[in-house]
């Protein structure tokens, strides 16, 4: 605790008649030394006495403790730190600094408060940047201007929370920054950069269709001259489609190919410029969601039946179905002598169909279809061929389906994945799930689905196969197989044993999920991602991302990360429910994040396509500056001129040297106690002046 002593006025009459009277004082004196009056001196000093009266002069004495002076050290650990050894420069020159902190002179106390800024200031969707201003205010909001002695800020100087200077003059800063504000730069003198801007993307497409990506490639800070033209690779789910040579600064549209259904991951990268700080900023990733814009199937029913109707009100409800139903009335063996112009105006176009345009559908169905002569074998052939192309076709088996005119005897057999045996179960049966199937994301959420009550309608037929391949995902009430899905080649087949699933349609004991069922097994068929089996994705949100992997077979150990910055993280998988794992983590990073599990591998963007923190990486003090040259700190560039040394600075000096930076003694204090002893009580004051005045009348009479 110290003492003060100190002298305070209090006047008793309002400053304006002070100065009335002082200036009648300073008139009286003046023409009494004009006059040549001896007695002027004395009324001089008796017009000083009652002025000293007026003021009321205390003498005061205070107990005070003093207050230790704050500084702040705070160290930018943002995304972009993270390059060109920032962040171990970084590190070095703050343990230096707060070692010198400890090693200053005593004589005013001093606080050192250490704070950190990263990108984890917002979310990761929100994309906040550096909030370097935000976190010194925050670090600084329950200090006193008048004990801040100032700040030592670590960074490359990029900030996006910054004030808009230009309308600021120079007390408005130091009003927000009352002390010396030094900036430590971990950038690098002579740094360059490439970096690739996605303008336009799109978020949905038409499978079949290209799509448009606008995109630019800048240099940023002092590029080399002659540098080579950027090259950009396009990755669709991490397969290269292609590579383009485009011109630098300039706006350039490429096009790709979307040729699924679902989401698709494109990934652009420009090809690394030698000698540039990071490849962060060279690569854009986002996903486009693929729709169909008509899908085209064709329906073949071998004859009419009851179930006949429900497939095609099936198909004709769904608006974005086109559909051509082919149905055998009468076999070629059964000709009668009616003219042909009676029978129809034109000839249904069966090689047209089945030869030339059958890869233009996404999808064929043989509806209880019998060799009849109708469809010659080169025909069944061509479709074979176009499954192993990539095509689909489903087969909805009736009785016939193991006899001598069954489908399976025709080159249809190569592609099918089950056998006929040659009998069929005439009685009513349960659908049931197989273990399989309790798995499969075909079957295994739908409506009221379990493996031994699955609350559904029978049927009344089972065709008996036996599998050859593929997976048998629903089954009779004795595992007799009733669905069954096989990958032929590059495109898939499925076989539903049974020609009574209409009796779902129309509520037979309650019915069942029929549309939803053929609705899930038709997009299969047509490898719609989300009904992949075998597949691994991963979704973020904000900064949280979960990995799920669908597998029939065993499960996943754990799921391994890479993050955008390089670093590697193991996560392990925990079950999520029949054939589904989950893995969850938090993204420490914004950008792109590879993912395996050792068999499968995925991305997942966290944040914006192009983070602000990586928009410029090159380090710079223009942001800072101004409340650096405002406060009378320093700029030092770390790498060139080394880590300065840490001084105390008193009054107005200067803050900053050629090799040293400076912290300002505020000697703030907290009053304990105080005392006042007047020093001129008025009745004195008038006392004295009057027996000065009685004085100077005395000299001046004789």
């Amino acid at each position: 605790m110290d003492s003060a002593t100190g002298l305070i006025f209090n006047p008793s009459v309002p400053l304006w008649v002070i100065g009335v009277f002082v200036a009648l004082i300073l008139a009286v004196f003046v023409f009494g030394l004009w006059r040549g009056a001896r007695g002027a001196w004395l009324r001089l000093l008796a017009g000083l006495v009652l002025l000293a009266g007026l003021l009321d002069p205390k003498l005061t004495q205070e107990l005070r403790d003093p207050l230790s002076d704050v500084a702040l050290l705070l160290v930018d650990e943002s995304a972009s730190q993270t390059i060109d050894g920032r962040a171990e420069l970084a590190a070095q020159a703050a343990e230096a600094i707060r070692e010198a902190a400890e090693s200053l002179d005593r004589r005013t106390p001093l606080e050192l408060r250490v704070a950190t800024v990263d990108a984890k200031s917002g979310t990761a969707s929100d994309d906040p940047g550096t909030r370097l201003f935000n976190a010194m205010e925050t670090a600084l909001a329950d200090v006193g201007q008048d004990r801040i002695a100032g700040a030592v800020i670590i960074t490359d100087g990029r900030a996006h929370d910054a004030p808009d200077f230009a309308a600021l003059d120079d007390e408005a800063i130091l009003d927000r920054f009352p002390a010396p504000t030094h900036m430590l730069s971990t950038g690098r003198s002579g740094a360059y950069d490439r970096r690739l801007i996605l303008e336009s993307a799109p978020n949905f497409g038409i499978v079949g269709e290209d799509t448009k990506i606008r995109l630019r490639v800048i240099d940023q800070g002092n590029a080399p001259a002659g540098a080579p033209s950027p090259r950009i690779t396009l990755s669709i789910d991490g397969r290269p489609v292609r590579l383009d040579t485009i011109a630098l600064n300039e706006p350039t549209t490429i096009e790709a190919p979307l040729d699924k259904g679902g989401a698709s991951v494109f990934e652009l990268e420009v090809q690394e410029l030698d000698g540039e700080i990071t490849m962060r900023n060279n690569r854009a990733l986002f996903t486009v969601q693929g729709t169909r814009d008509r899908l085209r199937v064709l329906l073949v029913s071998g004859q009419p039946h009851a179930g006949e109707r429900s497939w095609r009100n099936l198909l004709k409800a769904d608006p974005s179905v086109d559909l051509v139903h082919f149905t055998i009335l009468r076999p070629p063996s059964k000709m009668t002598g009616t003219p042909i112009r009676e029978l129809s105006l034109i000839p249904f176009p069966t090689r047209e169909l089945f030869m030339q345009k059958v890869d233009d559908f996404d999808l064929v169905i043989f509806d209880k279809y019998v060799r009849r002569g109708v469809l010659a074998p080169a025909y069944l052939a061509n479709v074979a061929g176009y499954v192993r192309r990539g095509g689909a076709v489903l087969i909805a088996a009736g009785p016939d389906f193991g006899g001598p005119a069954s489908l399976y005897r025709s080159p249809l057999a190569e592609i099918m994945p089950a056998v006929p045996t040659g009998g069929s179960l005439e009685t009513l049966f349960s659908p049931l799930l197989t273990e399989a199937g309790e798995k499969h994301p075909v079957t295994a959420t739908l409506p009221q689905a379990s493996a031994t009550d699955p609350t559904w309608g029978r049927w009344m037929r089972l065709i008996d196969v036996e599998p050859r391949g593929g997976d048998v995902l629903m089954s009779g009430e004795n595992g007799e197989p009733l669905l069954v899905m096989d990958r032929v080649g590059e495109g898939r087949v499925a076989m539903l044993a049974s020609d009574t699933a209409w009796l779902w349609s129309r509520g037979y004991e309650g019915g069942g999920p029929l549309a939803e069922m053929l609705r899930r097994v038709a997009h299969w068929l047509m490898k719609e991602p989300q009904l992949e089996e075998d597949a691994l994705t991963a979704m973020a949100n904000g900064a949280s991302v979960e990995v799920v992997r669908r597998s029939l077979g065993d499960a996943p150990v754990a799921a391994d990360i890479v993050a955008p910055s390089g670093e590697r993280i193991s996560v392990p998988f925990e079950a999520g429910g029949p054939g589904r794992w989950r893995a969850l983590f938090e993204a420490e990073e914004q950008g792109l994040y590879s993912i395996t599990d050792g068999v499968l591998s995925t991305a997942a963007a966290v944040g914006p396509a192009s983070p602000k923190e990586f928009e410029n990486p090159i380090a710079t003090f223009d942001i800072l500056n101004p409340v650096v040259a405002a406060t009378g700190g320093a700029q030092v560039m770390l790498r060139e001129a080394g880590i300065p040394r840490l001084r105390r600075v008193s009054g107005t000096r200067r803050a900053y040297g050629n090799d040293w930076i400076g912290l300002r003694e505020r000697g703030a204090y907290v009053v304990r106690d105080s005392r006042l002893t007047p020093l001129a009580p008025g009745w004195l004051a008038l006392l004295i002046a009057v027996g000065l005045l009685f004085a100077a009348w005395r000299v001046e009479g004789r």
